[in-house]
């Protein structure tokens, strides 16, 4: 069965949004794609040329998240009703995450203890995106 990909959109600043997502999740930028580099380039207005059309960001244990630019006839609106989850084997791994998205950002609710982890807490990261991270799973 596939596996859902969170695809996020961007007004300009995809390339710095995932580069500072690499850095934090550990993981790996596979592949990006400007418009400059597309068979539509052309067509493209200057402005947007080297915006990104496509991150292929890779997470360790075979997670993947994408990202681009919004292409100029779309105007840009921000995600709004979806946060990302992150879930890590433990607390300290979760706090160094969760205090690293949120720097920048705002915190919805701190990092405290609930029924399904030792540690959760939800935030929203200077780009805009909604995360919530746990720590140490309890089993339910």
């Amino acid at each position: 069965m596939p596996q859902p990909i969170a695809y996020l959109s961007f007004d300009g600043n995809c390339e710095e949004a995932m580069r500072f997502y690499a850095q934090t999740l550990k993981g790996n930028i596979e592949t990006a794609i400007r418009n400059a580099d597309t068979p539509w380039a052309e067509q493209t207005p200057p402005e947007h040329l080297q915006r990104f059309v496509h991150i292929r960001l890779a997470l360790p244990d075979n997670g993947l998240l994408y990202g681009g630019d919004c292409p100029p006839t779309i105007p840009f609106e921000k995600m709004t009703g979806v946060s990302l989850t992150l879930n890590y084997d433990t607390v300290d791994e979760a706090r160094r995450v969760f205090t690293a998205l949120a720097e920048g950002g705002r915190i919805t609710m701190d990092m405290q203890p609930a029924f399904w982890a030792k540690a959760w807490g939800m935030l929203v990261d200077r780009f805009g995106i909604s995360w919530i991270v746990n720590g140490e799973a309890i089993p339910i």
